[in-house]
């Protein structure tokens, strides 16, 4: 008997095959859990589904009406919901000096927005509780050039946790995030292209090596199962450790440092 048996989990953003989100989909779909997955693409969310034996429904996360039928899913057809994990994340690489409000707004639409929404809409269909668990980022702990925009709605969504975690917590409804490190996903595949990416990094790691997407879909397993049931309001670092140094410079990806 798996540790999620007879609980019901949305996991939002599993439509790439390589994403922590499909990976949390499968560990937990083999640890009991009756699973939905969604993403915006209809046919991404689908594949995913039918190569797990899982439920699938598309989910635009900028648009709250789409996040209310996500949650009346799990409803009708599981009857409950009981554990709502948000990996649904977009990447924007600008400079300060260099951002523009239409980045701004996209990623505050997609992280700090639509991840608050997440997190109101899915408690309202937790009638007996349950556990809701955030994306944070490396970024968000320690400063690296070119994420202000990415890390600050990561920064906005971690206090909006603690926030809900407060409110929530006389519904039995338990509120966290996790806080992936640099990890090889479908999110970061190009990254690796640059051949002084992984030694700079690894450099920085006091594990010695990066996070997988494997090792925060663990995380989620446990923020998800009742093994952590005393635990809300906090971010979670699964990073290797990187939060205790800092991410390379940009000399340093470039092989000039």
């Amino acid at each position: 008997m798996g540790i999620l048996e007879g609980k019901t989990a949305i996991i939002m953003g599993a439509g790439h095959p390589d994403s922590m989100g499909a990976a949390t989909a499968r560990l937990f779909a083999s640890q009991g859990a009756n699973v939905i997955v969604s993403a915006r693409a209809e046919d991404e969310p689908e594949k995913l589904g039918e190569q797990l034996g899982v439920h699938a429904v598309a989910c635009d996360i900028t648009v709250e009406a789409d996040l209310e039928k996500l949650a009346q899913a799990a409803i009708d057809q599981f009857g409950s919901l009981d554990i709502a994990v948000n990996y649904a994340g977009v990447n924007v690489q600008e400079a300060v000096i260099d951002v523009t409000e239409k980045a701004l707004r996209f990623i505050s639409d997609v992280h700090f927005i639509g991840g608050a929404l997440f997190i109101k809409q899915m408690a309202r269909a937790m009638k007996n509780g349950g556990s809701i668990i955030a994306t944070s980022s490396l970024t968000a702990r320690v400063p690296t050039s070119g994420t202000a925009a990415y890390a600050a709605t990561k920064n906005a969504i971690d206090y909006m946790v603690r926030v809900a975690a407060n409110e929530l917590g006389d519904r039995g409804i338990r509120v966290n995030s996790v806080i992936p490190g640099f990890t090889r996903s479908s999110m970061t595949e190009d990254y690796f292209a640059m051949p002084t990416l992984l030694p700079a990094f690894l450099k920085e790691i006091p594990l010695g090596r990066l996070c997988t997407v494997d090792d925060v879909a663990q995380t989620s397993l446990w923020l998800g199962s009742d093994l952590s049931g005393a635990v809300t309001g906090q971010a979670i670092d699964v990073t290797c450790g990187q939060t205790m140094r800092r991410t390379p410079f940009d000399s340093e990806l470039m092989g000039e440092g």
